[in-house]
């Protein structure tokens, strides 16, 4: 019978982390594939005609993007932040990051829309995951690795 090393406790900023990393996976992987199984708005009614001016004809692209970079993407940082790794806040920070830029993206080519007010949801859980994510890299410093020739 093998037992689990002991980890220390998560932090209150691992743990809210997590939280928001979980919530931001959780919306992207389920918004990603809707866009994927009906690209054209078949399921969630978005107008293909929105895309105008952006160099996408469907949602496809959008909804592969969101699937793996919004989706997937956090639920890998909030796997090491579970995980105690020294890489976790910095994984947050581009979590946190890669949200504010997709939605600034899309409020550039397709224009705000507030019904719903998804967009402004989502910028402000990218600020709160980039908040987070600094007070957390603040707190515990970036992580070291000290390279030898031979690792080189």
């Amino acid at each position: 019978m093998t037992t689990e090393p002991h980890r220390p406790p998560l932090s209150r900023l691992a743990s809210a982390s997590i939280a928001l990393e979980v919530l931001l996976g959780i919306g992207a992987l389920g918004g990603g594939l809707v866009l994927i199984v009906a690209p054209r708005g078949e399921i969630m009614p978005l107008p293909v005609s929105a895309l105008a001016g952006s160099p996408f004809e469907t949602y496809l692209g959008p909804g592969l993007i969101l699937f793996t970079v919004l989706g997937i993407g956090p639920l890998v940082a909030a796997r090491l932040a579970w995980r105690r790794s020294p890489l976790a806040p910095i994984a947050a920070f581009v979590v946190g990051m890669a949200l504010l830029i997709w939605v600034a993206v899309e409020i550039t080519l397709i224009g705000y829309s507030n019904r719903p007010p998804l967009q402004a949801m989502y910028l402000v859980l990218g600020l709160a995951i980039t908040a987070v994510a600094l007070g957390w890299l603040a707190e515990v410093g970036l992580p070291r690795h000290h390279w030898s020739i031979k690792e080189v």
